[in-house]
């Protein structure tokens, strides 16, 4: 990395004093004290449990020569160049992309937002542009892709630093578009300020979070927020259906569209056939068979076509490379048993995508077959949707299963507690609780007959089970795989 001049990455920061030079070279831009190198732009951030203010002066011992804060410390060194400003994160944001050269200017980049649907659509986006020939890179909660490499992702959105790095690989790499997932903690966190955005699309907003943003309103306003700070050059995409898709659009600049199943829509798709092997759609009125199950997933389908053509690409090429697609990995992924039976791994983390995911089976089963759903609560995440996804898993399954998710920092069993509130007398004698997963899934299959389904919900495509802060390795597909085996 080149060096840059103090000065011209402070651009678009909300200044309040300097103290010292800005024509100081700058080698690295770093907000944790110890990535600190000689010639270190330290920025100091509040974060939700640290403050980077309690760490300039180590930052200063360990090269830094640029300091820039929210308060300025008591004691100032010399040779240092302080540089007060009104808010550290969103300066970040900015110092950020300018220290890489503004990347997202240099590429399309589209992000997705919303509860439900943001990993399937942006993975969705990725494989189609792949599929048309172009050179694209992907930034999701699974992973993080420059054409056919690999990143392992750690966070939904990565912070503003390690995004812009990515976005600057991907320039590199000749990427002409980016697809990018955008969560509502990055929004605020101001992870995504400063980027140039072509579009931003809204999949759908229901319980989730409220441990982080608290009320529900707080979480609407923002992913608003997103759709407020884009240009005028830019599209806003949302969904009509949603009744919140609306008051996304309400503030922005940006060209307004919108796509639905139900409503009125600038886009419009409908369901012809739904099938344990895909889905028959009709898309401004053509019709086209993609791979993806579920009557959900028609809403993915049809936000990757609006966004195709809002990006003015061919409609019967990206309908032809759509029905080539394959599913995401644990999203409604399926196998089958030797003997006939159906497993379903999926991600189904909130009430609503249980839903989903459960009356997407109800859609595609004869009624002859059992549904058996196992299902957990993440700990550490929002409480009040534990006692609702045990009632809708009993509502639509023959038998459920209370098992552990992810239970973190939390004592399984208070989860499962919590969970077994919601769950009426008639409804306990259908439901076991087995707090060991492996176990959980074993008993599943061992109640299960020949074409039953079993949907193992909550983990998708984490490769990991997370208690006590570590991370165990673990795969519902590839363990519920191995029990079939044998």
């Amino acid at each position: 990395m080149k060096l840059k001049l103090l000065s011209d990455i402070l651009y678009k920061t909300r200044l309040e004093e300097i103290i010292g030079s800005t024509n100081v070279a700058i080698s690295s831009v770093t907000f944790d004290s110890r990535k600190v190198k000689k010639d270190s732009l330290f920025i100091a951030t509040r974060g939700t449990a640290s403050d980077g203010h309690h760490y300039i002066e180590l930052a200063i011992e360990s090269g830094a020569v640029a300091i820039v804060c929210e308060d300025l410390p008591e004691t100032l060194k010399e040779n240092v160049t302080y540089v007060k400003v009104l808010d550290s994160s969103a300066s970040l944001g900015y110092i950020a992309c300018n220290f890489y050269d503004n990347p997202s200017e240099k590429l399309k980049l589209v992000g997705i937002t919303g509860t439900n649907g943001k990993t399937t659509t942006v993975t969705l986006l990725f494989n189609l542009f792949r599929g048309l020939g172009y050179n694209v890179g992907l930034l999701s909660t699974v992973e993080n892709k420059i054409n056919t490499t690999v990143i392992p992702s750690t966070h939904t959105t990565p912070d503003a630093l390690a995004l812009n790095e990515l976005l600057s690989k991907m320039v590199e790499a000749g990427c002409q578009y980016a697809f990018m997932e955008v969560s509502s903690h990055a929004i605020v966190q101001h992870r995504i300020t400063g980027l140039k955005f072509t579009g931003a699309a809204f999949s759908n907003i229901t319980h989730d979070h409220l441990d982080y943003h608290k009320t529900f309103e707080e979480y609407i306003r923002a992913k608003k927020l997103f759709f407020d700070n884009l240009q005028d050059d830019a599209f806003a995409l949302t969904n009509k259906d949603d009744r919140n898709g609306m008051v996304m659009l309400q503030n922005t600049k940006a060209k307004k569209y919108s796509y639905g199943l139900k409503s009125i829509a600038d886009f419009k798709c409908r369901v012809v056939e739904n099938h344990l092997n895909g889905l028959l759609l009709s898309i401004d009125n053509q019709e086209v068979w993609v791979k993806l199950i579920g009557s959900f997933n028609a809403y993915n389908v049809l936000v990757v076509y609006a966004i195709s053509q809002l990006l003015k690409q061919d409609r019967v090429q990206v309908l032809t490379t759509l029905s080539n697609l394959n599913s995401v990995e644990g999203r409604f992924q399926y196998i089958k048993s030797k003997n006939g039976i159906v497993a379903i791994v999926d991600y189904a983390h909130t009430p609503d995508a249980l839903k989903n995911v459960l009356e997407t089976i109800k859609d595609i089963r004869t009624g002859n077959e059992q549904v058996i759903t196992l299902a957990g609560c993440g700990g550490d995440r929002d409480a009040a949707k534990r006692p609702i996804m045990a009632q809708i898993a009993c509502e639509y399954s023959n038998k459920v299963i209370l098992t552990s998710d992810n239970p973190r920092s939390e004592n399984p069993e208070d989860i499962l507690n919590q969970m077994q509130a919601g769950i009426n007398p008639v409804d306990a004698k259908k439901t076991l609780r087995i707090s060991d997963r492996k176990e959980a899934i074993r008993t599943a299959v061992a109640f299960a007959k020949e074409g039953d389904i079993i949907l193992i919900a909550g983990k998708g495509h984490e490769k990991y089970q997370e208690i006590n802060g570590v991370k165990h390795p673990f795969d519902d597909f590839e363990i519920v795989k191995e029990i079939f085996n044998n």
